[in-house]
């Protein structure tokens, strides 16, 4: 199993491509896709769109893990990550690959044995479980790379 990991937004989009091999978890590719803050929404969903129609097309994953949208208080907010998931969910099955979302209770129970860890125990975590994060990822790319452990946990383990 080759997943393409993400960790969902519109300003920021973390990515990671994973596979389970040899009993461990390894981390192909990741980075965080960064938008123009000051563009139109539907320009930075482009922007996203084609950053993520690259990495499938030049990574050739087979699953999608995403995590789901978490509702905070910022219902605009909610509203650009909702329509950033939509585009992300319909480009993966273009290329016909199974698509699985994790909430974010269930990443950090993956991770880390815990349910309501903070975000430094899960990069922590990420950072023992997969040695070769980039020393300078940010913390989409650590979420990301997490959701890809989570995924790999779950339906990885006997590809």
């Amino acid at each position: 199993m080759r997943v393409l990991a993400v960790d969902p937004g519109y300003d920021r989009l973390g990515v990671a491509i994973m596979e389970f091999k040899n009993g461990s978890e390894h981390l192909l590719y990741s980075d965080c896709i960064e938008t123009d803050k000051t563009a139109p929404l539907s320009e930075r969903l482009k922007v996203i769109g084609d950053h993520f129609e690259a990495l499938l097309t030049t990574h050739s994953p087979d699953t999608l893990a995403i995590e789901t949208l978490f509702f905070n208080k910022n219902q605009k907010t909610a509203m650009g990550v909702a329509q950033a998931r939509g585009i992300l969910m319909y480009l993966a099955q273009t290329h016909n690959c199974r698509v699985y979302e994790f909430g974010p209770q269930e990443i950090k129970i993956a991770v880390t044995g815990y349910g309501k860890s903070d975000k430094n125990a899960v990069i922590d975590m990420v950072q023992r479980l997969v040695p070769n994060v980039p020393l300078k990822a940010l913390d989409d790319e650590y979420d990301a790379i997490a959701v890809g452990i989570t995924c790999l946990a779950h339906y990885g383990r006997n590809q």
